[in-house]
C-alpha cells in the first residue's frame, strides 16, 4: 500500500510538473539556411521539438547565405535582422547558421543537442515570469496576459508569429545541390500586436493573416528575453 501511494504521489508530481510545462513552453528558434551546408543536421532536431508540448520551436530562414548559389525560397530579410539583433543584445559581433536561440536569451550552434536540451531544461524549471493564453476564432486571435514576477520600468511587445508545419525543397544549386529536404515549423509571418508594462493584467487582439498555426510570444522589447509563450488554440 505505501509503494501504491508513493507511485501515486510521484505520478501526480510528474503530471503537475508537465501542465506547467506546456502551460508556459520554451521558445527555441532555428536561423537556418537551405544555403548552408552544416545546417541539415539542425533541421532535423527541429524536427524533434516541434514534437514536444513543452517547446515552441521555430525556424527562422536567413537569406546572407543566397549569394553562394541557391536562393533560400523560405527565407525573409526580417529573420537576418532578427539574428543580428539577438547578437548586439548579447554583446555579440557575428551571426552564424545554423545557430538556436533559446527564450531568446541563450545561444548554441544548432546541432550541439546535447547543450541544447540542457539549456531547454533549465527554462523549464525556472519559475514562470508572467503567463499567457490566447484563443482563435477563424483569424481573429484574443490574448490575455498576467504579470507574476517581472521587474518594473520594462517595455515588453505582444509577438504573433505563423508558421508551416511542414515545408520541403528540392534544393538544385549551391553546396546541398541534389538535396531533398524537409523542414520543421518554418516561419511564414511575424507581427508585433501590442506593448505591454508588465505589470498589469491585459486583454490584447490581433487579426491573423493567414490560416496558419499561431503562437504567441512575450518578449522584452529590442529583443530581450521572452518572458511566456502560448500556442494559439
Amino acid at each position: 500500500m505505501l509503494r501504491s501511494a508513493a507511485a501515486i504521489a510521484f505520478l501526480s508530481l510528474f503530471l503537475t510538473a508537465s501542465a506547467k510545462a506546456q502551460e508556459n513552453p520554451v521558445v527555441v528558434e532555428l536561423f537556418t539556411s537551405q544555403g548552408c551546408s552544416s545546417c541539415p543536421p539542425a533541421d532535423r532536431i527541429m524536427h524533434e521539438l516541434a514534437k514536444r508540448d513543452d517547446v515552441i520551436g521555430l525556424a527562422l530562414h536567413v537569406d546572407y547565405w543566397d549569394y553562394i548559389g541557391w536562393k533560400d525560397e523560405y527565407a525573409d530579410p526580417d529573420h537576418t535582422a532578427r539574428q543580428r539583433a539577438y547578437a548586439r543584445e548579447g554583446g555579440r559581433t557575428m551571426i552564424y547558421t545554423p545557430q538556436m536561440v533559446v527564450n531568446g536569451q541563450q545561444d548554441v550552434v544548432g546541432a550541439k543537442s546535447l547543450e541544447l536540451n540542457q539549456l531547454i531544461d533549465a527554462h523549464l524549471t525556472a519559475p514562470p515570469e508572467a503567463e499567457v493564453s490566447a484563443t482563435r476564432v477563424a483569424n481573429e486571435v484574443a490574448v490575455n496576459v498576467v504579470p507574476v514576477a517581472l521587474p518594473k520600468d520594462e517595455t515588453y511587445e505582444l509577438r504573433i508569429v505563423q508558421y508551416s508545419p511542414m515545408r520541403h525543397a528540392s534544393i538544385r544549386r549551391g553546396e546541398l545541390a541534389g538535396h531533398e529536404l524537409d523542414y520543421a515549423n518554418v516561419v511564414e509571418n511575424w507581427q508585433v500586436a501590442g506593448h505591454w508594462d508588465g505589470q498589469t493584467p491585459q486583454n490584447f487582439t490581433a487579426t491573423l493573416s493567414s490560416d496558419l498555426p499561431a503562437v504567441v510570444l512575450i518578449q522584452r522589447a529590442g529583443h530581450g528575453p521572452i518572458v511566456a509563450a502560448a500556442r494559439v488554440e
